[in-house]
């Protein structure tokens, strides 16, 4: 039996298992090959000059012609992804992954070992090119006149012809006698020269970027060479070589591979080893950079490194793979190299790396803490300053017109909707033209001035709520209401620019996916249920006959009969519709309208007189139709038809193509449908009040004291609605460029909420759902992209513009009545229904909520659904869930109006789940909380570990290596009941 103590065993294995440990990273230091020391060396050089420019590449095939003439044929390219040249000739095919037998590439490998290879050559003309590798190649004196007049000679490109130049073309064929190349002077290969001039017009040009640049592929087999010639060239300046390439972009590489007969498959696959290379990130930077032919080598083991290698008894290699919709990043094999990316052990949180699910809002400069007076506020300023005036030269695009169209709209049946309720909240003291007015006013300062112009300002539920309270009151108390709300505005600003001075928007840090995504969540289900709501109350006021019966249609009537308070007197006039005086009471009351009835007192009696044909049925007809035309329009930019010029343009009016539709419909089938109505006139809706509202007189002088107690729960209110669509607004997903200017927004709110207190305007805050809708309508893609690339997200087109413009139509709408009368009110609310539905677009939260409905199988591949266990996210998903339906209760109560304090109390839900949920958990499913004490607890870990005497801390080194090593936490091993050192597994992730 063994002696020794418990702690000096556990000491001595300890010990043993760290000398192995750091023998066998030694072991692995020393068979690290020179390959990925040279791309470290390469991808990691630092280089002020622009990033490499995108490759164009193309693979000539020398090919005869009527078994006679030798020339160069196109038969493929590549930008991305692989294009083929079909074998009818007439066509390319659709591009598709480029798929590699592995005995290709090591043939091509063994070739850049013995052949030809020349960097940063000094030659403007394919001559020059050719002859420099002649020279340098290792051949003899009577092959190389040969070879040159063979690279020399002419290409043919697939170029689209017009249909009646190919029927001319029909039963010609090209005959020339045998050149002798002695007697023949080499042909010259320039622009001019070229038989085919509409390559220089080629369309394929817009896929490219503007520096793009070409690579040159020829192979092919001849019979007088009897071992392979091959020559890599990369030219020092890029050149126009004349008709070489089919498009007319100039040449930076040429690759040439020349064999003897009887392998020309085997030159097919070689030549499309080496394109396929070059169209690859990582080896297309290191050709750029390559400084000899070792390093080519190293990019082609690196390559050869993350091939994936398909069973030939598994899969058809006749099959074409259809490009992914979205393609894994190349930054993370390059990081691996140039050590940007550290080293991730296990256990670790993958936040920082991009991995993490969570990342709603980077914690950067804009919300740390200065701890100086309106630190944050001047950081903002001199931040958003520099930006000024590219925030008005930026809108310079059609699609800013499309933006201003859509979202005033938007903005415009908001403001009637809430200003009707707001005046039946405050009987008129605040209606349809102080909402119109007040949101003009704020909406066009805050988005000339405020530090995120993107934001749009509107009213919002607890306002509403907050403002019916207020009044009622009031009116119990004898308050003057606007006065009262003057002071309590007056307190309220006052709060928000101390905030505003102390930096508390730091806060904000604190609102992680999971308050934001259930907050937007929120507003986006409380559009869609207003979107049927109000369809719903349309369908009750014109409702549907369901008890028609065809059989009883003689006894369905109306008639108008006297009332009890009935004025219409037929002596002193009979209403134009009655010719004759004479005619009995009866009949004079019969021959009046619905509304000449209604106005002289009379009552409606019939089975028929509460129905209007029709118009329920096309009110959900034009409400189902846009919202569904503006869904099916806005995808329109990824559909088969019309080229992407028209599909952009479409899906960037997609909106406003539907509105203008279905008005359209409406007039043509001229069903008397709800419209929208504007006021008219420019003049307070209650004529009890002016535009101006004095602050002394009204109320006693204690209420001007006290109004700061209501002051703190409107504080609450806008600071939280402010912030929240600000951070969801500012998601670094959004890529916004200018920064943020959280501490700018809630300053300029501030004082908007004075000037619209003094005035007796609503108050405004950001609006989250017409924000996004915002951003939604700005968004903008790559203008060229690859053949068969998904175009890729470059940002929000980041102005002032659009905002300012839409609410200055919203101010000039008073006097566009006329023309906005025409639009159905139904219209509206299916945008209303799509501007909800769209802002749940990327929300993981739903996303997460289709998973409870998915069997595992079918589940996408999401990425926490990798790293996290299923339960764990259905739990995460409950909990979220349950707040959601929280607040939709509490918000449809009078409580409403401590609505934000609950949303507040998200934050302190989402610090409990740290006790339910593992911190890797939470950094894929939600933003891990930042805590003052984080480096104190990361201190003390330390600390610990090293008294344990942790690998961690004494092996340094590793981290330094360019591979990533793993440390398996979870793999023990044990002896008699003893918990020994962790297993280590060095993983070679490269």
């Amino acid at each position: 039996s063994c002696s020794l103590s418990k702690s000096a065993m556990q000491d001595i294995l300890w010990s043993h298992a760290y000398r192995k440990y750091c023998f066998d990273v030694r072991q692995m230091h020393a068979r690290l090959s020179d390959q990925s020391a040279r791309i470290r060396f390469i991808l990691g050089e630092e280089d002020d000059g622009p990033p490499p420019p995108q490759l164009f590449t193309e693979l000539d095939e020398l090919l005869e012609v009527d078994g006679q003439e030798m020339e160069w044929k196109e038969t493929a390219r590549w930008i991305k992804f692989e294009e083929k040249v079909e074998k009818g000739g007439e066509r390319w095919s659709k591009p598709h992954v480029a798929t590699l037998s592995l005995h290709s590439l090591m043939e091509l490998k063994t070739f850049i070992e013995k052949g030809t290879i020349v960097l940063d050559l000094e030659a403007n003309s394919l001559p020059q090119i050719v002859g420099a590798q002649i020279e340098s190649g290792q051949l003899k004196a009577d092959l190389k006149e040969k070879v040159t007049y063979t690279l020399l000679r002419k290409h043919r490109h697939q170029t689209k012809k017009s249909n009646l130049r190919s029927l001319a073309d029909i039963g010609k064929t090209v005959s020339s006698a045998t050149r002798n190349p002695l007697e023949h002077p080499v042909p010259c290969l320039n622009p001019q020269d070229s038989e085919e001039p509409c390559e220089l017009k080629n369309k394929f040009m817009k896929k490219l970027p503007r520096d793009a640049e070409a690579s040159n592929v020829l192979v092919g087999e001849v019979d007088f060479l009897e071992t392979p010639f091959v020559a890599f060239v990369r030219l020092q300046q890029a050149v126009m070589l004349g008709a070489l390439t089919e498009v007319p972009v100039p040449t930076r590489f040429l690759f040439v591979l020349l064999g003897p007969k009887g392998k020309a498959k085997s030159y097919h696959e070689i030549g499309r080893a080496i394109a396929t290379l070059m169209s690859d990130e990582v080896f297309h930077d290191i050709a750029y950079k390559a400084k000899d032919r070792q390093d080519l080598l190293a990019g082609i083991e690196e390559f050869l490194d993350e091939v994936i290698v398909l069973p030939p008894g598994e899969w058809d290699p006749d099959i074409r793979i259809e490009p992914p919709k979205s393609l894994p990043s190349s930054d993370k094999r390059s990081n691996m190299y140039t050590g940007l990316e550290a080293p991730q052990m296990n256990g670790d949180t993958p936040h920082d790396t991009g991995h993490g699910g969570g990342g709603g809002h980077q914690v950067g400069e804009e919300l740390q803490r200065t701890g100086k007076f309106c630190g944050g506020l001047i950081l903002d300023v001199k931040r958003k300053l520099p930006f000024f005036a590219s925030d008005f030269y930026d809108a310079l695009n059609i699609q800013s017109l499309s933006a201003i169209l859509f979202i005033y709209l938007g903005t415009v049946t908001n403001a009637i909707t809430f200003g009707g309720l707001l005046g039946d909240a405050t009987e008129n003291m605040q209606g349809v033209l102080e909402s119109f007015l007040g949101t003009a006013l704020t909406g066009a300062v805050f988005c000339l001035l405020a530090g995120q112009p993107l934001t749009i300002l509107s009213s919002t539920g607890p306002v509403l709520v907050f403002e019916r309270l207020l009044f009622s009151f009031s009116k119990d108390n004898g308050f003057d209401y606007l006065e009262f709300r003057l002071w309590i505005g007056l307190w309220s600003a006052m709060f928000c620019l101390v905030l505003v001075a102390t930096d508390a928007s730091f806060l904000v840090q604190y609102f992680t996916r999971f308050t934001e995504e259930g907050f937007s969540a929120l507003i986006s289900f409380i559009f869609i249920y207003d979107a049927f709501k109000k369809m719903i109350k349309l369908a009750h006021y014109h409702p549907i006959n369901t008890d028609y019966d065809p059989n009883l249609v003689t006894q369905y009537d109306c008639r108008c009969m006297p009332g009890a308070y009935f004025t219409f007197n037929i002596s002193s006039g009979i209403p134009p519709l009655c010719s004759k005086p004479s005619f009995p009471v009866n009949a004079t009351l019969a021959s009046l309208t619905k509304k000449q009835c209604m106005k002289y007192g009379g009552q409606l009696v019939g089975e028929s007189c509460g129905y209007i044909p029709d118009i329920t049925l096309m009110s959900f007809i034009l409400f189902l139709g846009t919202y569904t035309c503006s869904m099916s329009l806005k995808k329109f930019k990824t559909s088969r038809f019309f080229p992407t010029r028209v599909r952009k343009l479409i899906s960037d009016f997609a909106i406003i193509l539907a509105i203008l539709l279905f008005c359209g419909v409406d007039a043509l089938v001229g069903v008397e449908t709800p419209k929208l109505l504007v006021p008219s006139e420019f003049k307070p809706t209650s004529p009890l009040r002016g535009w101006f509202v004095p602050p002394f007189g009204g109320n006693p002088w204690w209420v001007y004291l006290a109004a700061a107690l209501p002051a703190v729960v409107v504080t609450i209110l806008i600071f939280m609605d402010q912030q929240i669509t600000a951070v969801i607004v500012n998601r670094k997903e959004h890529k916004l460029k200018k920064g943020a200017g959280y501490h700018l927004d809630l300053f300029w709110v501030a004082i908007l909420i004075v000037i619209c207190s003094f005035m007796g305007l609503p108050w405004y805050v950001a609006a989250t759902v017409i924000s996004i809708a915002h951003i939604d309508s700005l968004k903008m893609e790559t203008e060229t992209s690859a053949p068969g690339e998904q175009p890729k997200f470059l940002g929000v087109r980041e102005q002032r513009v659009t905002g300012i413009f839409v609410f200055i139509l919203t101010g000039l709408s008073v006097f566009m009545a006329p023309i906005l009368k025409f639009i159905p009110m139904p219209v509206l609310y299916g945008v209303f229904l799509y501007m909800g539905v769209a802002s749940l677009n990327g929300v993981q939260f739903m996303d997460r909520l289709q998973l409870l409905l998915m069997p595992a199988k079918h589940q996408p591949d999401l990425i926490y659904l990798r790293h996290v266990p299923q339960r764990r996210i259905h739990l995460f998903t409950f909990i979220q869930a349950l707040c959601l339906a929280f607040l939709w209760i509490l918000k449809s109560t009078v409580a409403a109006i401590i609505f934000p304090v609950m949303v507040l109390a998200l934050v302190a839900v989402r610090k409990g789940m740290d006790y339910v949920f593992s911190q890797h958990d939470l950094s894929y499913l939600d933003d891990v909380i930042p805590e003052k004490d984080k480096k104190k607890k990361e201190d003390e870990k330390k600390k610990k570990n090293k008294k344990k005497g942790s690998i961690d801390s004494e092996i340094e080194f590793v981290s330094k290596c360019p591979y990533a090593f793993k440390k398996e936490r979870h793999d023990t091993v044990s002896l008699n009941g003893y918990r020994l050192v962790p297993h280590i597994k060095v993983i070679h992730e490269c």
